[in-house]
């Protein structure tokens, strides 16, 4: 049986990945699903509009505005921000409790939310997924057809600005056009090396 991302007695570990949008981060999480390893992967809440093919509590759990609110004044969230109009946050609840069963614990966010995150988690691993250069990353977004040019242009602008993040985490994986099974295996690798490694407490004291 393969013991990556196998339930442990000890508490789990917690892996944040993150990147520009369009890098590709949720189809690296989907092929990492089918891998059918036991890592928990947390489900965003987020009050944008569902989009096609997207299914509410497996791709993001879509709320209103005012329940989002509700969930931020009664501390439900380990993160939140507003990214391009909309509120995303990541439940408390699933976090901690998995954790404490002894899964490794996997969120996928924007680089803003990651920040925040390492501040309240710092005993976190914080993985970065980067297109090959802005370019190529600029190619994608434009590629999905989902938004219209001015917003695209906006994606685009911020992508930039946070690839110069980059450097703040703590491992970078690059995800090439066509080799996604390259970019699985690094983080898969990341992972099992982690856990190889002695730990400390994740979060911070009162958080």
């Amino acid at each position: 049986m393969d013991s990556r991302g196998a339930q442990r007695s000890s508490p789990g570990l917690l892996f944040v990945l993150s990147g520009p949008s369009g890098v590709g981060k949720d189809v690296l999480l989907d092929r990492m699903k089918a891998s059918d390893l036991p890592y928990h992967f947390t489900v965003t809440t987020t009050t944008r509009p569902m989009r096609e093919n997207e299914i509410d509590g497996r791709d993001y759990h879509f709320v209103t505005p005012d329940r989002f609110k509700q969930m931020i004044d009664g501390d439900e969230l380990l993160e939140w921000a507003e990214v391009y109009g909309n509120y995303y946050g990541v439940p408390k609840a699933q976090v901690v409790d998995a954790l404490g069963q002894g899964r490794d614990v996997v969120i996928k966010i924007d680089v803003q939310g990651a920040a925040t995150i390492r501040e309240k988690a710092p005993g976190g691993v914080f993985i970065f997924l980067e297109a090959p250069n802005l370019q190529e990353l600029a190619d994608r977004l434009t590629a999905r057809m989902t938004e219209s040019s001015e917003a695209l242009r906006t994606r685009i602008e911020t992508a930039a600005q946070e690839m110069d993040q980059a450097p703040s985490f703590d491992y970078r994986v690059v995800n090439h056009s066509g080799r996604l099974g390259e970019a699985v295996a690094e983080v898969e690798r990341i992972i099992s090396a982690e856990r190889a490694r002695p730990h400390g407490d994740i979060f911070a004291e009162g958080s």
